[in-house]
């Protein structure tokens, strides 16, 4: 725009006014010609910002402005200039949002996008051919009215999407199907679907070979253990160079059907998704039980063991599940805490669920070895585990008995400071005293 345009009008005013007053002086009417000349002036910008508005209203893509001059001219040109550069950004706009939905329609996975309210907004080819989605009739309802489990819901109001979630694919049973929700903006979510068929059933056929190779396994060891147990019931008549052998035979034989035996809890807890015997357990009662054992697993090591239990707090589930992951975690605590050293359980219930806390006095463990604790076999110092005698799944057992139980196993440990254990249960597993 030209820098100088407030001088001209300025100086076309001044001739207007000028003018005006000469056809005063003439014809002897100074304040009529002044109206006249100021209207007609006023007329004509009337009239320009008529012709403005009638093209900003009528305005055809790439039009050019009307022809005018002076400070109209320059309004004209400048919005021209405007909407020029508006369009060129608007359209490289929606080239960047057609390609980025040109690829997400590429994408084997399903991509879909809800509002804070969990409504549909749009999602990609591959969102149809794996949830049914129909275009354009789903456009704005509810997702859960289309994924109608119960645990998906649950997922989805959690506001908790650290771990993904797999189910059955709504349009075929065998399909298996990984959600994985991500917020972003005002609350919205991000959802990703990936077809899991193929990893579930290999995992399916791995679990399946652990299952079988353990029951082929159970009976041939079962004979061995009965033939040394036999043997050694009558040492007097065995060749005493044989008896140490043997007595290492019958311990090693032991080991192994603690083994075999965790590796059928584990195939039997990752056959369903959730504990058929679903009843209020008194936990309070189930600590005080496996306290006491833990003391006798202490013997002469004399450790002190505390417990602190809310018994108004129970929880839904399997008892003997239960009673299998919360002595893991204490008796582990035991193997692997000093000679009097303390030990600390502790179960109680807030607005958050209910929680049960192992603390001890050990060692405690690297940090870099807390993510792997859960895994099968999974050691930290592999000299000590077979000291203590352990089977390396301890923890893997208690993480699946957890995940039937809809919680989570929280470890927290340093090195000289000792470890802590929590499990913590959601609020729809822990039943109140006074709840229905």
């Amino acid at each position: 725009m030209n820098q100088d345009w407030r001088g001209n009008l300025i100086r076309r005013l001044l001739l207007l006014l000028g003018a005006c007053l000469l056809l005063g002086l003439a014809t002897g009417q100074y304040a009529w010609m002044l109206v006249i000349g100021l209207s007609g002036y006023l007329a004509w910008h009337l009239k320009q910002l008529l012709r403005l508005h009638e093209w900003l209203r009528n305005r055809q893509t790439n039009e050019p402005p009307p022809d005018s001059h002076g400070l109209w001219g320059e309004v004209f040109d400048s919005i021209y200039h405007l909407q020029r550069r508006d369009q060129k950004a608007r359209d490289r706009l929606q080239a960047v949002i057609d390609r980025v939905q040109e690829s997400t329609a590429a994408l084997k996975d399903a991509v879909i996008m809800l509002d804070r309210d969990g409504n549909l907004e749009w999602w990609n080819l591959a969102a149809e051919h794996l949830l049914g989605l129909k275009t354009p009739q789903d456009g704005g309802q509810p997702i859960t009215n289309l994924v109608r489990d119960p645990r998906f819901s649950e997922y989805l109001e959690s506001n908790n999407y650290a771990e993904p979630l797999e189910l059955p694919s709504p349009t075929n049973d065998r399909r298996r199907l990984q959600f994985h929700i991500t917020q972003y903006g005002n609350r919205e979510h991000l959802m990703l679907v990936r077809d899991v068929t193929r990893i579930n059933q290999l995992e399916q056929m791995r679990k399946d070979f652990v299952a079988n190779v353990s029951h082929e396994l159970r009976t041939p060891l079962t004979v061995i253990s009965g033939y040394l147990e036999t043997l050694l019931d009558n040492v007097e008549q065995i060749n005493p160079r044989w008896l140490r052998a043997l007595q290492q035979m019958q311990q090693q034989g032991g080991r192994m059907q603690a083994l075999l035996n965790d590796l059928l809890l584990l195939a039997k807890l990752e056959a369903t998704d959730y504990p058929a015997d679903n009843q209020p357990v008194a936990v309070d009662l189930l600590l005080l039980s496996i306290k006491n054992d833990a003391q006798a697993l202490s013997a002469e090591r004399n450790h002190r063991i505390s417990l602190e239990a809310d018994a108004a707090v129970k929880l839904k589930g399997s008892e003997a599940e239960l009673r299998s992951a919360f002595s893991n975690l204490v008796f582990n605590a035991v193997k692997y805490t000093d000679d009097e050293g303390d030990i600390r359980i502790r179960w109680w219930g807030d607005e958050q669920g209910a929680h049960l806390e192992v603390r001890d006095s050990g060692q405690g463990i690297e940090a870099k070895h807390l993510p792997r604790l859960t895994e099968r076999f999974y050691r930290v110092d592999s000299s000590r585990a077979s000291n203590t005698g352990g089977t390396g799944l301890g923890l893997a057992i208690v993480k699946h008995v957890l995940l039937r139980h809809r919680a989570r196993l929280e470890i927290s440990s340093r090195l000289g400071h000792g470890s802590t254990f929590t499990c913590h249960f959601p609020n729809t597993q822990a039943v109140r005293r006074g709840s229905r």
